[in-house]
Protein backbone atom coordinates (compact mmCIF):
# COMPACT_ATOMS: atom_id res chain seq x y z
CA UNK A 1 0.00 0.00 0.00
CA UNK A 2 1.10 3.78 -0.81
CA UNK A 3 0.22 6.30 1.34
CA UNK A 4 -0.13 9.67 -1.32
CA UNK A 5 -0.97 11.89 1.29
CA UNK A 6 -0.12 10.85 5.45
CA UNK A 7 -2.49 14.49 6.58
CA UNK A 8 -5.86 12.61 5.11
CA UNK A 9 -4.63 9.46 4.93
CA UNK A 10 -5.62 8.58 1.21
CA UNK A 11 -3.55 5.52 -0.06
CA UNK A 12 -3.53 3.70 -2.98
CA UNK A 13 -3.53 -0.47 -3.08
CA UNK A 14 -3.80 -2.86 -6.05
CA UNK A 15 -6.49 -4.92 -5.21
CA UNK A 16 -6.57 -6.90 -8.89
CA UNK A 17 -3.96 -6.54 -11.98
CA UNK A 18 -3.56 -3.59 -13.04
CA UNK A 19 -6.71 -1.92 -11.32
CA UNK A 20 -5.39 0.24 -8.12
CA UNK A 21 -8.40 1.30 -5.51
CA UNK A 22 -7.40 4.50 -4.24
CA UNK A 23 -9.33 5.63 -0.67
CA UNK A 24 -9.41 8.84 1.37
CA UNK A 25 -11.00 8.23 5.03
CA UNK A 26 -13.30 10.97 6.21
CA UNK A 27 -13.77 11.09 9.98
CA UNK A 28 -17.33 12.05 10.67
CA UNK A 29 -18.16 13.02 14.20
CA UNK A 30 -19.99 10.66 16.17
CA UNK A 31 -19.72 7.89 13.80
CA UNK A 32 -17.31 5.73 12.99
CA UNK A 33 -16.50 7.59 9.78
CA UNK A 34 -16.81 7.32 5.94
CA UNK A 35 -14.52 6.46 2.93
CA UNK A 36 -14.34 7.70 -0.26
CA UNK A 37 -12.95 4.59 -3.52
CA UNK A 38 -11.72 5.41 -6.51
CA UNK A 39 -10.31 2.74 -9.45
CA UNK A 40 -8.07 2.98 -11.55
CA UNK A 41 -7.31 0.69 -14.04
CA UNK A 42 -3.60 1.27 -15.92
CA UNK A 43 -3.16 0.18 -19.32
CA UNK A 44 -2.62 2.17 -22.90
CA UNK A 45 -6.06 3.77 -22.44
CA UNK A 46 -6.26 4.56 -18.49
CA UNK A 47 -9.61 4.94 -16.90
CA UNK A 48 -10.74 6.58 -13.86
CA UNK A 49 -14.14 5.20 -12.52
CA UNK A 50 -15.65 7.51 -9.89
CA UNK A 51 -14.12 11.14 -9.76
CA UNK A 52 -14.46 11.51 -5.74
CA UNK A 53 -15.85 14.64 -4.93
CA UNK A 54 -14.96 18.22 -5.92
CA UNK A 55 -13.54 19.01 -2.53
CA UNK A 56 -11.23 15.85 -2.76
CA UNK A 57 -9.82 16.27 -6.10
CA UNK A 58 -6.33 17.61 -4.96
CA UNK A 59 -5.83 14.50 -2.91
CA UNK A 60 -7.46 11.90 -5.98
CA UNK A 61 -5.00 13.64 -8.17
CA UNK A 62 -2.32 13.52 -6.29
CA UNK A 63 -2.74 9.43 -5.78
CA UNK A 64 -3.40 8.81 -9.11
CA UNK A 65 -0.14 10.82 -9.82
CA UNK A 66 1.95 7.83 -7.52
CA UNK A 67 0.54 5.73 -10.12
CA UNK A 68 1.17 7.26 -13.67
CA UNK A 69 0.59 10.85 -15.42
CA UNK A 70 -2.87 12.35 -14.48
CA UNK A 71 -2.29 13.76 -18.21
CA UNK A 72 -2.41 10.22 -19.70
CA UNK A 73 -5.71 9.32 -18.39
CA UNK A 74 -8.31 8.75 -21.29
CA UNK A 75 -11.93 7.68 -19.68
CA UNK A 76 -13.26 9.44 -16.93
CA UNK A 77 -15.77 6.83 -15.80
CA UNK A 78 -18.92 6.65 -13.15
CA UNK A 79 -21.86 4.97 -11.96
CA UNK A 80 -24.90 7.40 -11.64
CA UNK A 81 -25.14 11.55 -11.21
CA UNK A 82 -23.85 12.26 -7.95
CA UNK A 83 -21.10 14.07 -5.98
CA UNK A 84 -18.65 11.66 -4.79
CA UNK A 85 -19.42 9.89 -8.13
CA UNK A 86 -18.55 12.70 -10.59
CA UNK A 87 -18.43 16.30 -8.67
CA UNK A 88 -14.95 16.85 -9.52
CA UNK A 89 -15.42 15.91 -13.63
CA UNK A 90 -15.08 18.89 -15.31
CA UNK A 91 -11.45 19.29 -12.59
CA UNK A 92 -10.71 15.97 -14.34
CA UNK A 93 -11.04 17.24 -17.72
CA UNK A 94 -8.80 20.29 -17.23
CA UNK A 95 -5.68 18.21 -15.77
CA UNK A 96 -5.86 15.40 -18.34
CA UNK A 97 -6.59 16.73 -21.63
CA UNK A 98 -7.36 13.36 -24.02
CA UNK A 99 -9.48 12.17 -21.37
CA UNK A 100 -13.65 11.88 -22.06
CA UNK A 101 -16.42 11.44 -19.91
CA UNK A 102 -17.74 7.76 -19.68
CA UNK A 103 -21.39 6.97 -18.37
CA UNK A 104 -24.42 5.48 -19.65
CA UNK A 105 -26.75 6.56 -22.59
CA UNK A 106 -29.49 8.03 -19.56
CA UNK A 107 -26.44 10.03 -17.59
CA UNK A 108 -25.28 11.36 -21.04
CA UNK A 109 -29.15 12.67 -22.21
CA UNK A 110 -30.24 13.75 -19.02
CA UNK A 111 -27.09 15.01 -17.32
CA UNK A 112 -23.52 14.76 -18.58
CA UNK A 113 -24.03 16.32 -22.16
CA UNK A 114 -24.69 19.25 -20.65
CA UNK A 115 -22.48 19.38 -17.01
CA UNK A 116 -19.36 18.30 -18.45
CA UNK A 117 -17.06 20.24 -20.22
CA UNK A 118 -15.95 17.77 -22.65
CA UNK A 119 -18.78 15.73 -24.97
CA UNK A 120 -19.33 12.56 -22.84
CA UNK A 121 -19.05 8.63 -24.70
CA UNK A 122 -22.00 7.18 -23.94
CA UNK A 123 -22.51 2.99 -23.46
CA UNK A 124 -25.37 1.42 -24.31
CA UNK A 125 -25.83 -2.05 -22.29
CA UNK A 126 -23.73 -4.76 -22.41
CA UNK A 127 -21.39 -2.24 -24.44
CA UNK A 128 -17.42 -3.59 -24.66
CA UNK A 129 -14.43 -0.75 -24.15
CA UNK A 130 -11.41 -2.19 -25.18
CA UNK A 131 -8.55 -0.14 -22.98
CA UNK A 132 -5.76 -2.48 -23.90
CA UNK A 133 -4.88 -5.64 -22.24
CA UNK A 134 -7.87 -4.69 -20.05
CA UNK A 135 -11.55 -4.51 -21.16
CA UNK A 136 -14.81 -3.15 -19.44
CA UNK A 137 -18.33 -3.90 -20.02
CA UNK A 138 -21.65 -1.58 -19.10
CA UNK A 139 -24.40 -2.71 -17.23
CA UNK A 140 -27.18 -0.75 -16.89
CA UNK A 141 -28.86 -1.03 -13.35
CA UNK A 142 -31.52 1.60 -12.76
CA UNK A 143 -32.54 2.85 -9.85
CA UNK A 144 -30.14 0.12 -8.04
CA UNK A 145 -29.20 1.12 -5.62
CA UNK A 146 -30.48 4.47 -6.77
CA UNK A 147 -30.38 6.49 -9.77
CA UNK A 148 -32.30 6.46 -13.46
CA UNK A 149 -28.85 6.61 -14.60
CA UNK A 150 -27.21 3.59 -12.64
CA UNK A 151 -25.05 1.50 -14.47
CA UNK A 152 -21.64 -0.72 -13.23
CA UNK A 153 -18.51 -1.41 -15.20
CA UNK A 154 -16.99 -5.19 -15.41
CA UNK A 155 -13.16 -5.87 -16.44
CA UNK A 156 -13.28 -8.77 -17.95
CA UNK A 157 -9.47 -9.95 -17.59
CA UNK A 158 -9.29 -9.98 -13.96
CA UNK A 159 -12.86 -10.85 -13.44
CA UNK A 160 -13.55 -6.98 -11.22
CA UNK A 161 -17.07 -5.37 -10.95
CA UNK A 162 -16.81 -2.10 -10.32
CA UNK A 163 -19.83 -2.34 -8.62
CA UNK A 164 -20.57 1.96 -7.05
CA UNK A 165 -23.00 1.88 -4.16
CA UNK A 166 -23.48 -1.77 -3.41
CA UNK A 167 -21.97 -3.34 -0.54
CA UNK A 168 -20.98 0.32 0.90
CA UNK A 169 -19.56 -0.24 4.16
CA UNK A 170 -19.51 2.80 7.10
CA UNK A 171 -16.18 3.13 8.68
CA UNK A 172 -12.35 4.28 7.77
CA UNK A 173 -10.27 1.58 9.70
CA UNK A 174 -10.98 -1.25 7.06
CA UNK A 175 -8.95 -3.04 4.84
CA UNK A 176 -8.02 -2.73 1.23
CA UNK A 177 -9.18 -5.74 0.21
CA UNK A 178 -10.56 -8.42 2.10
CA UNK A 179 -12.57 -11.89 2.03
CA UNK A 180 -14.52 -11.50 5.24
CA UNK A 181 -18.21 -11.12 5.16
CA UNK A 182 -18.97 -7.16 3.93
CA UNK A 183 -23.02 -8.27 3.48
CA UNK A 184 -23.72 -8.05 7.07
CA UNK A 185 -21.87 -4.47 7.46
CA UNK A 186 -23.17 -3.35 4.77
CA UNK A 187 -26.80 -4.10 5.08
CA UNK A 188 -26.67 -3.12 8.75
CA UNK A 189 -25.77 0.61 6.45
CA UNK A 190 -27.91 0.12 4.37
CA UNK A 191 -30.96 -0.40 6.82
CA UNK A 192 -30.02 2.75 8.87
CA UNK A 193 -30.03 4.94 5.65
CA UNK A 194 -32.61 3.09 2.99
CA UNK A 195 -30.68 4.56 0.51
CA UNK A 196 -31.76 2.02 -2.02
CA UNK A 197 -34.64 2.72 -4.44
CA UNK A 198 -36.10 -0.70 -3.74
CA UNK A 199 -37.19 -0.99 -7.62
CA UNK A 200 -38.94 -4.48 -8.08
CA UNK A 201 -36.26 -5.15 -10.78
CA UNK A 202 -33.32 -5.40 -8.38
CA UNK A 203 -32.93 -9.12 -8.49
CA UNK A 204 -33.53 -9.59 -11.97
CA UNK A 205 -30.58 -7.14 -12.42
CA UNK A 206 -28.20 -8.65 -9.58
CA UNK A 207 -28.64 -11.81 -11.39
CA UNK A 208 -27.19 -10.14 -14.41
CA UNK A 209 -24.51 -8.76 -12.50
CA UNK A 210 -23.86 -12.35 -11.24
CA UNK A 211 -23.92 -13.96 -14.83
CA UNK A 212 -20.36 -12.57 -15.27
CA UNK A 213 -18.66 -13.98 -12.55
CA UNK A 214 -17.13 -11.76 -10.88
CA UNK A 215 -14.13 -12.60 -8.26
CA UNK A 216 -13.91 -9.00 -7.04
CA UNK A 217 -15.80 -6.52 -6.14
CA UNK A 218 -14.71 -2.89 -6.32
CA UNK A 219 -16.65 -0.89 -4.02
CA UNK A 220 -17.01 2.71 -4.00
CA UNK A 221 -17.21 2.87 -0.28
CA UNK A 222 -15.31 0.71 2.68
CA UNK A 223 -13.21 -2.50 1.66
CA UNK A 224 -13.17 -3.94 -2.00
CA UNK A 225 -13.71 -7.40 -1.55
CA UNK A 226 -12.60 -11.31 -3.04
CA UNK A 227 -14.63 -14.49 -3.34
CA UNK A 228 -17.43 -15.40 -4.94
CA UNK A 229 -18.88 -12.74 -5.82
CA UNK A 230 -21.83 -14.16 -7.81
CA UNK A 231 -23.25 -15.82 -4.81
CA UNK A 232 -22.86 -12.80 -3.04
CA UNK A 233 -24.83 -10.60 -5.26
CA UNK A 234 -27.29 -13.32 -5.30
CA UNK A 235 -27.50 -13.04 -1.14
CA UNK A 236 -27.83 -9.54 -1.78
CA UNK A 237 -30.97 -9.88 -3.69
CA UNK A 238 -32.28 -12.63 -1.12
CA UNK A 239 -31.79 -9.87 1.88
CA UNK A 240 -33.40 -7.44 -0.75
CA UNK A 241 -36.16 -9.27 -1.34
CA UNK A 242 -36.90 -9.70 2.36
Amino acid sequence: MIISNSQSGTNVYEIAAGIFRINTPVPLAGTTGFSFNQYLIVDDEPLLFHTGPRKLFPLVCEAVATVLPVASLRHIGFSHVEADECGSLNEWLAVAPQATPLCGQVAALVSIADLADREPRALADGELLKLGTHAVRWHDTPHLPHAWDCGFLSEESTNTLLCGDLFTQGGTDLPALTGTDILGPSEAFRKSMDYFSHTPDARPMLERLAATSPSTLACMHGSAWQGDAAALLRALADELSG
